[in-house]
């Protein structure tokens, strides 16, 4: 076995890593023979035709081909599905506490729960959106979703990723995303980890365009990081779990699949550091769209339009004067599921705590509680405010979320949440 946590920089490049020197083949990608005696495989996340910006593929050189392993079967894991459809989507405010400490030996595919969703693997897009709590590394056991790229949002307790292509140390406060196919196992270096997956079903996510910001705002593509070959040359009995259509499918394997020596392309796992992001906001007045705050988007059809996107909202300075500083009461066309990694979110005085969620689909009223709003209300705006402590995300979609039938009847969800807006004010004078 031999593993490394170095790492290349940019986003989409076209890299080149091997763990043994001389294996990478020049002038072509598929010789007659590989060196070493590896296998030549090519790993595509897009069409063939797909034009050149938008081509994602790999060559992976390897101990044996990824088809050995025996054939799959289905895998019963009762709380991690795609059945969007289950319940009636609702128009209600919903927010849930943190998922409690998971039962004994459960490891990351164990731990993951579905809470919401749309769309699907067969049409090609839309998300699932889903809670994880593990205190178990994987063992003797591999993943890959055929579905959709996975967006991994660690909230509490480290994950390595050991993935076909290299391994990943991701901690709170940063994020991975493992593209569509890729196999990987994860171990919790700190014995436990809880935190938020999305799963995108459509097309792959990328940087946003910047438009009037320039070229230097928001997540710069140095900053995400790509792991160099790393390989495992391991003998054994093990289990391969497939995502596939919504399900999940189980076949033995008698090797590692994580065999890869070394490889050249631009599709393959990647992390980035949250607190890297350059925050754009008003100098002026207003508080500016959650647009503005986008780190990742999966684009649609429609220009302008995003399958999914992911949104943070960082520590950063509110400096704009006579005017309302909190994201504002809103209601709009995407509907938006929201996670809390660290401290506390600035529209809300309590019940979303770092661990927790929230939902508010299309065209749900939403905004500041109360408290929040009165706050804000009286601040002085003469003075800088400077936010920090916390880290609040958002998975945000033109479609609307549908929260699956163990969300609406977890234990979790809090059935007063809808309360926090029903003690604002009545402050209207029609005589002032």
């Amino acid at each position: 076995m031999t593993s490394t946590l170095r790492y290349q920089s940019g986003f989409a490049n076209e890299l080149a890593t091997e763990a043994l020197e001389g294996v990478l083949p020049r002038g072509q990608n598929s010789p007659q023979r590989v060196a070493r005696g590896l296998y030549a495989e090519q790993l595509t996340g897009s069409a063939f035709t797909a034009p050149r910006h938008a081509n994602r593929r790999s060559w992976l050189y390897r101990i044996r081909p990824a088809a050995m392993h025996e054939p799959f079967g289905p895998r019963e894991h009762a709380r991690f599905h795609n059945r969007f459809h289950e319940a009636p989507a609702t128009p209600n405010q919903l927010r849930w506490d943190p998922l409690p400490a998971p039962p004994a030996d459960t490891d990351f595919v164990d731990g993951l729960v579905t809470y919401a969703g749309n769309g699907g693997a067969d049409e090609q897009a839309g998300c699932g959106i889903y809670l994880y709590a593990a205190n178990r590394s994987m063992q003797g056991r591999y993943f890959y979703s055929a579905d959709g790229e996975l967006l991994i949002v660690p909230q509490e307790g480290r994950l390595m990723l050991h993935t076909e292509l290299g391994v990943l140390d991701v901690a709170p406060l940063e994020i991975a995303v493992i593209p569509r196919g890729v196999r990987f196992r994860v171990d919790l270096p700190d014995g436990t980890a809880r935190g938020y997956v999305a799963e995108n079903f459509g097309a792959a996510l990328r940087l946003p365009d910047l438009g009037p910001i320039g070229a230097n705002g928001l997540a710069l593509p140095r900053d995400f990081l790509t792991p160099v070959a790393a390989y495992e040359d391991i003998d054994g009995d093990f289990e391969l779990v497939a995502k596939f259509q919504g399900g999940l499918w189980s076949a033995r394997i008698d090797h590692s699949p994580l065999d890869v020596v070394a490889w050249h392309g631009n599709y393959a796992p990647y992390k980035y550091d949250l607190e890297r992001f350059n925050t754009i906001g008003s100098i002026a007045v207003d508080h500016p769209d959650p647009s503005i705050f986008t780190v990742l988007t999966s684009p649609s059809d429609t220009p302008g339009t995003a399958n999914m996107d992911f949104v943070i909202f960082p520590p950063r300075w509110l400096v704009a004067e006579h005017t309302f500083r909190p994201p504002y009461f809103h209601r709009n066309v995407a509907s938006e599921f929201m996670g809390l990694i660290k401290g506390a979110y600035d529209a809300k005085a309590g019940g979303f705590v770092p661990g927790g969620a929230s939902l508010h689909n299309c065209m749900s009223g939403h905004g500041p509680d109360a408290a929040s709003f009165e706050k804000a209300s009286a601040a002085d705006t003469g003075k800088p405010d400077h936010i920090t402590g916390t880290m609040a995300f958002m998975f945000e979609t033109r479609r609307v979320i549908r929260p699956v039938a163990q969300a609406l009847s977890s234990p979790q969800l809090q059935g007063d949440y809808y309360s926090c807006w029903q003690n604002i004010h009545r402050h209207f004078n029609p005589e002032s």
